[in-house]
């Protein structure tokens, strides 16, 4: 994923690898009157963290080995409050999946087309863990990408090998041509199949489209054009109205298939640069709308995406590509979509706090994500950064920012419907469990938006308006239909409100029981 800007991370961590360590606890010397904005929880956020397979990472583990690897990752992760994982399932045009069109991924058994051995489905695997620990799952595919470079093999199933004219050959890469609307049909193919055949709550695409340019390099794609140009005049504009269609079909294809599965891509972090166009940020570096060929704004202004995750991987302070100029620039543009911030982990605890040197820029990011009004969450570039606790960064997440649990933001595009209310709410002492709030889940009607999956439990001290919306009467979420209480000496009241949530996590009206404990 995003080799373009992992390249230039590479080198200027390699440089100054020995400041990873600056001390994120020291940050309360200057937190001050900010405090409250950057360690209130909101209610509803996204909070995401990518699993990436293209590094090689579970090359060589087994099955026993890697499912052991990716426990301890979610349980981490979960730990640190991360409610979304982005699981990278196609790399390029292969399967960590039991797929019917493509062969098995060699970055999962280390020969492309190889099953497993003991057999198991990764997809199938982390959708059950990701769903036991409370967490969505998002499946992560590279949808043009046939090739990377360092692949030498491809099984006799795999596209490139069985529809070779289907590609093109760029930089050492394979790229399915995205002018060729069969291509645009295969890829919409293999994603219902995914959608149809896992639980999954999201597919999610990064930010290849056109292959990142190389000096002196042309995308050999004329002969396309001259057959597929639709009119369009300049072969440019062109490229972008390919992946403009594909994005609208892709988007369709999904909600078609499961209408509560969310559709999200995390592009390149710069749109324009503002010298080149007004519209831009002031910034200097490649561009998703002319170099990727990726209208992102179009694909949000229409609704054809779900969610947003811009890669904003640099530091407050770049003088390229400026962390704060970025996520105001995207904050200002977000439109009627949520903004999610891909956020660079190592590069966040790599550099200081312009204002204080003595701490690094978790803090001074965080205040930003959680003051701009459009920003609705972060997603975290990459787990593993995460789960080693590199630079103290998974411990302020579990300690202070997302030490309370939050709700996915609302997408009511993909339905307004809510469940009803739970039914029959009761206290009863269990002799192992002591005080134990049970209820009984609402009655649902056919359609899936109306269906509770889990459920939000709330308190309130006796006489207190019940306010689902103020968050600080959030005790915690649970699949199940009962809630273990408190219990002190019987003599004090409280209110306990319980709501129901659907797949999108539309919240029910509130039920309630006053307790004594």
């Amino acid at each position: 994923m995003k080799f373009y800007v992992h390249l230039l991370l590479f080198l200027s961590l390699f440089m100054f690898a020995g400041s990873l360590g600056l001390d994120a606890n020291a940050e309360s010397a200057q937190e001050g009157s900010a405090q409250v904005s950057a360690h209130t929880s909101p209610k509803r956020e996204f909070r995401g963290a990518w699993i990436q397979c293209v590094n090689g990472q579970f090359l060589g583990m087994g099955t026993q080995k890697m499912q052991d690897d990716l426990t301890q990752q979610l349980d981490v992760l979960q730990r640190d409050g991360i409610n979304v994982i982005i699981f990278q399932v196609r790399p390029e045009c292969d399967a960590l999946y039991n797929s019917p069109y493509e062969p098995w991924s060699r970055f999962l058994t280390g020969e492309q087309g190889k099953a497993p051995y003991p057999y198991w489905d990764p997809l199938e695997w982390m959708v059950r863990e990701c769903h036991k620990r409370g967490m969505e799952i998002h499946a992560w595919i590279n949808p043009y990408r046939a090739k990377t470079k360092t692949t030498t093999i491809l099984a006799d199933n795999h596209i490139a090998k069985r529809s070779p004219q289907l590609t093109f050959e760029y930089d050492d890469l394979l790229v399915l041509d995205p002018g060729l609307p069969e291509n645009r049909t295969y890829i919409c193919n293999i994603v219902k199949d995914i959608v149809s055949h896992y639980d999954v709550d999201g597919l999610h695409i990064d930010d290849y489209f056109y292959p990142y340019p190389v000096a002196g390099k042309e995308i050999p794609d004329q002969l396309t054009y001259q057959k597929y140009n639709r009119g369009i005049k300049n072969i440019r504009d062109w490229r972008r109205d390919n992946v403009n269609i594909f994005i609208k079909e892709l988007g369709e294809a999904i909600h078609n298939t499961k209408p509560w599965v969310k559709f999200g891509v995390s592009p390149f972090g710069i749109y324009l640069n503002k010298k080149d166009n007004p519209i831009g940020s002031n910034t200097n570096g490649l561009t998703n709308y002319e170099g990727l060929y990726a209208d992102v704004l179009l694909w949000v202004k229409n609704g054809w995406v779900d969610y947003n995750v811009p890669q904003i991987y640099w530091q407050i302070g770049n003088s390229v590509a400026d962390y704060k100029e970025l996520i105001t620039w995207w904050n200002s543009h977000a439109t009627n979509r949520p903004l999610i911030i891909g956020e660079d982990v190592e590069r966040t605890v790599k550099y200081p706090d312009v204002n204080n040197p003595t701490i690094n820029q978790q803090y001074a990011k965080m205040q930003l994500e959680r003051t701009l009004p459009n920003v609705q969450g972060a997603c975290l570039w990459y787990s593993r950064a995460v789960v080693n606790d590199i630079g103290q960064y998974g411990t302020k997440l579990r300690d202070v920012y997302f030490k309370k649990p939050s709700l996915q933001p609302e997408m009511k595009w993909l339905s307004k419907k809510t469940p009803k209310s739970p039914r029959k709410l009761k206290v009863i002492w269990m002799d192992d469990d002591g005080l134990v709030l049970f209820w009984t889940a609402p009655k649902a009607k056919k359609d899936w938006a109306t269906k509770a999956t889990e459920y939000c439990v709330y308190r309130f001290k006796k006489g207190e308006k019940i306010d689902v919306n103020d968050f600080s009467h959030f005790v915690g979420k649970t699949t199940g239909t009962f809630w273990r209480l408190p219990y002190k000496d019987g003599k004090e009241k409280y209110v306990y409100a319980v709501t129901a949530l659907n797949r999108i996590h539309n919240e029910s009206k509130p039920a309630t029981k006053t307790v004594k404990y």
